[in-house]
C-alpha cells in the first residue's frame, strides 16, 4: 500500500515549521543577524546530530523502508567537518561540546533506529529537504552577516555532487510515495517529522541567550563610540 506521504508531510508539519522560524535565533539569522560564537555551537550540535542519523542509516541502508530515502550524496557530517575546522581551528574535535537539547536529539535518533528505523525517515525529511530548499539562501545570509570570504565558513549549505536539487528534491518526494507503509505508519511518521521540529527549536533556542547577549554588548559597543564621537566633536568645536 503506498500513500502520498509527501504532501502528507508538507501540510502535516506546516505549524511547526512556522513556530520554527519564529524562534528568536532563526528570525534573527532570516535577517541577517547572526554571532558567530552562537553560530559555530549550532554548527557542533548538527556535527552530532548529523554524524548520529548518517550512521545509524549506513547501518539500515538495506532496510526496507529506510532504504527507499538513502542517498549518501546528502550526507552532512564531512561537511560540517570542514566548517568545525574554520570556526574552532585544527584541535577541533577537542573544542566541540553537545549541549543539552543537541543530547536528546542524537538518543531519539539512536533509540529510533534500534525500535522503530521506519521513523528515521521523518528526520530525513526534515533535515535534508530543508537543507536542500533554503541551503543557498542561508549561506548567503551567514556569508554577509559574519563577512565570511570564499576560504570557509559555510560548507554545510553545499551539495557539489547535486546539480539540479529542484529535480533531487522531487526525486526524494517521489521516493516518499513509493515507501512500501500503511496509513497508521505514514501518520507516525509525520508525528515524528514535528517532534523533529520541536527538538530543532530546543537547539535554535538554546542559542537565543547567547545571541541577546552578543547583540547587547554590539549596541553598547556602538553607542559608546557615538557618545565618545560626540565628546570629540564638541572638544573640537571649542
Amino acid at each position: 500500500m503506498s500513500v502520498n506521504l509527501a504532501t502528507m508531510l508538507r501540510e502535516g508539519t506546516k505549524k511547526s515549521h512556522s513556530m520554527a522560524e519564529n524562534v528568536g535565533f532563526v528570525k534573527c539569522f532570516l535577517k541577517g543577524v547572526v554571532e558567530k560564537n552562537s553560530y559555530r555551537k549550532l554548527v557542533a550540535n548538527l556535527y552530532f546530530v548529523y554524524s548520529a542519523m548518517e550512521e545509524e542509516m549506513d547501518k539500515l541502508k538495506d532496510h526496507e523502508i529506510v532504504s527507499k530515502i538513502y542517498f549518501p550524496q546528502l550526507h552532512r557530517k564531512h561537511s560540517l567537518e570542514k566548517d568545525l575546522y574554520y570556526y574552532y581551528g585544527a584541535n577541533w574535535r577537542n573544542e566541540i561540546v553537545l549541549s543539552e537539547a543537541g543530547e536528546a536529539y542524537v538518543q531519539r535518533i539512536h533509540e529510533l533506529a534500534n525500535s522503530a528505523p521506519e521513523l528515521l525517515v521523518a528526520h530525513s525529511y526534515t533535515r535534508y529537504l530543508g537543507d536542500l530548499s533554503g541551503g543557498q539562501i542561508l549561506k548567503k545570509i551567514a556569508e554577509r552577516a559574519m563577512n565570511l570570504g570564499e576560504d570557509g565558513g559555510t560548507a554545510f549549505y553545499e551539495f557539489p555532487t547535486i546539480s539540479d536539487e529542484k529535480a533531487f528534491k522531487n526525486k526524494y518526494r517521489q521516493s516518499l510515495n513509493e515507501l512500501p507503509i500503511d496509513q497508521t505508519t505514514a501518520d507516525r511518521i509525520v508525528d515524528e517529522a514535528n517532534a523533529a521540529f520541536g527538538m530543532n527549536m530546543k537547539m535554535f533556542q538554546e542559542l537565543e541567550g547567547n545571541l541577546i547577549k552578543a547583540i547587547g554588548i554590539m549596541l553598547f559597543n556602538t553607542l559608546t563610540r557615538r557618545r565618545t564621537t560626540g565628546s570629540t566633536e564638541l572638544a573640537t568645536a571649542d
